[in-house]
């Protein structure tokens, strides 16, 4: 089938097979290895990417269903060099050890503060269940979306 996608800015017409997962798309057929697999179950968040404006998990979204969409990558959120306030916020909070989750995390993360900008640990903890870090403990995790979102809101 013939798939027109947006990606990071840039649109792509391809010929895909209707079973290719949307996560194999973008790593094999575009080049974007930002994107991790980690359980093909949705179950870690690792090849979370933005999607419509949604934070979706890829790996269980089929490349045909992404026909026509937005999408935004890892490798698309930094814009002229600069790093996203949550890519920032990530590495100045050492939110990362093996840095395997650490694209998903931070995808979802981001649209998790565009919704809240005054978001309570709490809200962080929660909204960020479907993500899984089997190395940090999540503590500097909560404590970079928090700087996130307070360099987003306008803050410090």
């Amino acid at each position: 089938m013939k798939i027109t996608v947006t990606v990071n800015g840039t649109t792509y017409e391809r010929d895909v097979e209707p079973r290719t997962l949307l996560v194999h798309f973008l790593r094999d057929e575009l080049g974007l290895t930002g994107t991790n697999i980690g359980c093909d179950t949705s179950q870690c968040g690792a090849c979370t990417i933005h999607m419509n404006g949604l934070a979706v998990k890829s790996c269980t979204t089929l490349a045909v269903q992404a026909d026509g969409a937005e999408i935004t990558t890892i490798e698309g959120l930094a814009q002229n060099g600069e790093l996203h306030p949550m890519q920032k916020a990530f590495w100045e909070n050492h939110a990362l050890q093996c840095g395997y989750c650490t694209p998903g995390m931070i995808m979802a993360a981001t649209k998790l503060v565009e919704n809240n900008p005054n978001i309570t640990e709490e809200e962080i903890r929660h909204g960020l269940e479907g993500n899984i870090c089997r190395c940090t403990g999540y503590e500097n995790i909560v404590k970079a979306v928090k700087a996130a979102a307070a360099e987003m809101a306008g803050g410090d």
